[in-house]
């Protein structure tokens, strides 16, 4: 069985941080680049960051640039989002994603990733 399981979520206070992560069960991330994304109620689904399968590229959509990171944790099998000085506005569900790329781009289409998680809530309120 294949899957992906996020976990972190939460709700917090504006300013605060909340590090999610993105376990794959049934296989191995070492060779899958891996996207975030987060769905916000009446919006549609947009790419937070992407990592490659090595780890030593990364992208962040501008809204969150400075404030989340990415990273890979091979030993666990799992990646890593880091989310600081959180903003209402990151209030989504975020949800992770894999495809295998070794070589390529670090970002894919949504449509184009093999595997997704089943998300995790994130609420930023006072």
């Amino acid at each position: 069985q294949l899957q992906l399981v996020e976990s972190g979520g939460g709700s917090v206070q504006p300013g605060g941080s909340l590090r999610l992560s993105c376990a794959a069960s049934g296989f191995t991330l070492d060779y899958y680049a891996i996207g975030w994304f987060r769905q916000a109620p009446g919006k549609e689904r947009e790419g937070v960051s992407c990592i490659s399968s090595s780890g030593g590229s990364t992208n962040y959509a501008d809204s969150v640039k400075g404030r989340f990171t990415i990273s890979r944790d091979n030993a666990k099998n799992t990646v890593l989002l880091q989310m600081n000085s959180l903003k209402p506005e990151d209030t989504a569900v975020y949800y992770c994603a894999a495809v295998p790329r070794v070589l390529g781009y670090v970002c894919y289409p949504d449509d184009e990733y093999d595997y997704w998680g089943q998300g995790t809530q994130v609420t930023v309120s006072s």
